[in-house]
């Protein structure tokens, strides 16, 4: 009897953490959906375990570098914002790319007293979903600064629902890659000039673990046939570390001093879960996720650290090489999602910054 009663409890635990954690608030309502949200529960599992077996590892020693311009995605809020805050402390020129510059200023002076700073702080309107603004604020770099020394590609949503933006893309894939995707393209020119020998330009991009479940749909890239949020997501995050991948093999191929690198920053207790069921339980983010500042550590260590100087092209998690998806390890599906982007985007030379 007693066993019985274990076995129900732990059965009934068991389907209390799937509800409350998945990517969504919908209950799934095919089999597809219900594979992607145990496909995620898998991940998040092994992403916890990995979060708190590499804790000692998931370090960034800050240094000062006054001469470094930065130029960062997002940053008002969650990851970014603590990215900003290091950076900052670096006594470099941070240039913000943000929706709203006003809150984003504001939001960054919670935190870091501007006024004793040596770093400054620079915020600009950017919708990295929309081409028309990340052309507009590329535009805007290149005519203030000759040099980029990085670009951290950081904005990003999460099981958002299905929306097209302005340019008629899904917003998972314009906002998390393919904003970003031209974005690099146009700065590109500032990025070779920054580079040196013995001291990169660095472009991070930030992905996720959930790039092992991702999949490129070349045949329905917006997902309109049957869009589930997950799935998107995924999808945006395996095409940032592609994209991550054939860059630096173009970049070497040229011998410019540019290295791209891509982080999977930890599982983080930020609002990009809001459309998540974990909204429900926000104690059990509190209490094995990881909070902004520690998920800042590795995309400021992927700009910055000595110790991986000439290793562009790796997926870094938690101070460390991390897993990634098989597809990345594949030069010519790297390069076939590289081919499909340019040819989405008309971009004939990549990297020339002209668009």
């Amino acid at each position: 009897m007693l066993g019985t009663l274990l076995w129900i409890f732990f059965v009934g635990l068991l389907l209390c953490a799937f509800l409350f954690s998945k990517t969504t608030k919908e209950f799934p309502k095919s089999w597809f959906e219900w594979k992607t949200e145990f496909r995620y529960q898998y991940l998040g599992i092994v992403g916890l375990v990995h979060d708190a077996q590499y804790k000692a590892r998931d370090r960034v020693a800050l240094y000062k570098q006054p001469d470094r311009i930065a130029v960062i995605t997002g940053g008002n809020r969650g990851i970014g914002l603590r990215i900003v805050e290091k950076l900052l402390a670096c006594d470099m020129t941070v240039v913000m790319g943000v929706r709203d510059p006003k809150s984003a200023e504001t939001a960054v002076a919670s935190i870091v007293d501007l006024k004793a700073t040596k770093g400054k702080l620079i915020c600009e309107q950017l919708d990295v979903g929309d081409l028309k603004s990340v052309k507009a604020f590329a535009q805007l770099i290149k005519e203030r600064y000759s040099k980029v020394d990085l670009l951290l590609n950081n904005a990003g949503i999460m099981f958002a629902p299905f929306k097209l933006t302005a340019d008629g893309y899904e917003s998972h894939f314009a906002i998390n890659f393919l904003g970003h995707f031209l974005l690099t393209h146009l700065l590109l020119p500032q990025l070779r000039a920054a580079g040196k020998e013995g001291r990169n330009s660095r472009i991070v991009n930030v992905s996720s673990c959930v790039n092992l479940i991702g999949r490129i749909n070349y045949k329905d890239i917006n997902g309109t046939k049957h869009y589930y949020p997950g799935t998107a997501y995924s999808q945006s995050k395996l095409a940032q570390i592609l994209f991550t991948r054939h860059l630096q093999t173009l970049l070497d191929a040229e011998k410019s001093h540019v290295q791209v690198n891509v982080v999977h920053p930890g599982i983080v207790d930020t609002d990009l879960f809001e459309h998540s069921a974990t909204t429900s339980v926000p104690i059990f983010k509190k209490l094995f996720f990881k909070t902004p500042e520690r998920g800042s550590r590795t995309v400021v260590f992927a700009a910055i650290d000595p110790s991986i100087e000439g290793q562009g092209g790796t997926y870094l998690s938690n101070g460390g090489k991390g897993p990634f998806h098989p597809d990345a390890k594949k030069p010519a599906k790297c390069e076939q999602l590289f081919q499909f982007s340019c040819d989405l985007l008309k971009i004939q030379q990549y990297g020339n910054g002209e668009y």
